[in-house]
């Protein structure tokens, strides 16, 4: 349990740093497009080996397929509300997006927990972490400038969230430990699908637009990065 704890606050912490780190500090639109690349990388590769291929081993490709493309669903029609309702550039509607495809991908996280060490979902962990830490920070950034609210405000907005997703991955690993793999393998990809829906519509296109030349490489580096996680987890 005090390990579950200790990789829910770390991949938590990152959003309270990120957006520390957008509000008080200096993020030139280049850096973070390669930091959101090199986070997108490292996703592509950990939501296929820590979410989907142990779903397809202990349940069915069947039920994999289905959860994949209702998590691509759910996110493509709530990233449309978003849009309609915020708009594209909005850091309100990058909140609420993170918040939305967060939940689904903590309890993966936490179900992944269920029954295994930190080392082994590292990879899972250490890449959203690395996805969290930009989003945040550009999101807060925006917050901060075109918001209207205090930069104490927007930073208590996302250690609030924060601690939303860490009862998320709580719940998933305390909760759903007794359930049927079916179920489990449909929740892991469901986040999955909900994560390569963001990856293809939010994470890739803006860090091509703000980085053109380098985006390809950050991604290249990201799935080795983890690559590297992955093995270290055994």
């Amino acid at each position: 349990m005090m390990m579950t704890l200790l990789v829910v606050v770390a991949v938590s912490a990152a959003l309270i740093a990120g957006a520390a780190w957008g509000i008080y500090g200096r993020m030139g639109d280049t850096t973070r497009a390669f930091l959101v690349a090199l986070a997108g990388g490292a996703l592509v590769l950990s939501l296929v080996t820590e979410l989907i291929e142990p779903s397809v081993e202990r349940s069915s490709l069947a039920m994999a397929m289905i959860g994949v493309a209702a998590g691509a669903v759910v996110f493509a029609a709530v990233d449309y509300l978003i849009d309609e309702h915020w708009g594209p550039d909005s850091g309100g509607g990058l909140l609420a997006a993170i918040t939305l495809d967060g939940i689904p991908e903590n309890l993966a996280l936490g179900v992944a927990l269920i029954g295994a060490g930190a080392g082994e979902v590292a990879a899972l962990a250490g890449s959203i972490f690395l996805s969290n830490l930009p989003e945040a920070a550009g999101s807060a950034r925006d917050m901060a400038a075109h918001g209207g609210r205090s930069k104490l405000r927007i930073l208590g907005i996302w250690a609030a969230t924060a601690g939303i997703l860490s009862l998320a991955a709580l719940a998933g690993n305390l909760l759903l430990d007794t359930v049927g793999e079916e179920v489990l393998a449909f929740i892991r990809c469901f986040a999955a699908g909900a994560v390569v829906a963001s990856l293809a519509t939010e994470v890739f296109p803006q860090a091509y637009q703000d980085d053109k030349h380098l985006a390809g490489v950050a991604t290249a580096l990201g799935l080795i990065l983890a690559l590297v996680l992955g093995n270290m987890g055994g």
